[in-house]
């Protein structure tokens, strides 16, 4: 099921043992266009410092709760590599990470995590394991944050159309389907969604994001989406 990424900021993060704060971001790949990891606010329990939880721990997304279940306990979560908050997410500490955890690790096969299509929970082969290797900096991932992204602007080939505004994100693979778009004067400020499939790059120095779509053509899907739903 499809889920805006706004809907989930500040949800509850309940471990097997009690809650362990809520959620404060997620870090995406924006090569693959899939979420790795979550950002825990973990408030006065792990003050001062950054945890990062894969979906590989996800459990149930209880919207009536407003929580996200987390299959681990708390001190599974304490003793897991630790990351400093202004540092980038490398490959190294994810080599570290998914070795700590015995995950199978994404990086390692064709599909979005790497054996399949979802994050598995299965522990990894021998082969697996020792395929986990350090690698040079120039391999690692394209890790970046929801939020900062969010408000950057969005550039068809023609011209500029409005500004991210959120993500639509499958809560089971979770793979980015669509970027949400709040839309400028030309389409009455409303919110229209385009295929993650269509961004050609995003540009962090400069704060856009590029899209193989001219602006008629984003007009056209968003139109007929709007007579899909009868809207």
């Amino acid at each position: 099921m499809l889920q805006e990424s706004r809907t989930l900021y500040g949800i509850k993060l309940t471990a097997s043992d009690g809650d362990i704060g809520h959620v404060k971001d997620f870090y995406f790949d924006d090569k693959t266009w899939v979420v790795r990891y979550l950002v825990v606010d973990t408030g006065s329990w792990l003050s001062g410092r950054q945890v990062l939880l894969s979906p590989h721990a996800f459990g149930k997304l209880d919207r009536e709760g407003n929580a996200l279940h987390v299959n681990l306990n708390k001190k599974q979560i304490e003793d897991s590599p630790s990351i400093e908050s202004h540092k980038p997410v490398s490959r190294q500490y994810e080599v570290d990470y998914y070795r700590y955890y015995g995950w199978p690790a994404y990086w390692n096969g064709g599909a979005i995590w790497g054996l399949g299509g979802y994050p598995m929970v299965m522990p990894p082969s021998k082969d697996q394991i020792e395929a986990q290797q350090p690698h040079h900096h120039r391999d690692d991932k394209h890790l970046q944050s929801m939020k900062a992204v969010t408000g950057y602007q969005i550039h068809a080939t023609d011209e500029a159309i409005g500004t991210v505004n959120g993500f639509m994100v499958d809560d089971r693979s979770w793979a980015i389907h669509e970027v949400v778009v709040e839309a400028g004067h030309w389409y009455s400020g409303k919110e229209i969604r385009i295929s993650s499939g269509k961004v050609l790059r995003i540009s962090y120095e400069d704060s856009n994001v590029f899209v193989d779509l001219t602006k008629a053509e984003i007009q056209r899907t968003a139109e007929n989406e709007l007579a899909k739903s009868g809207a």
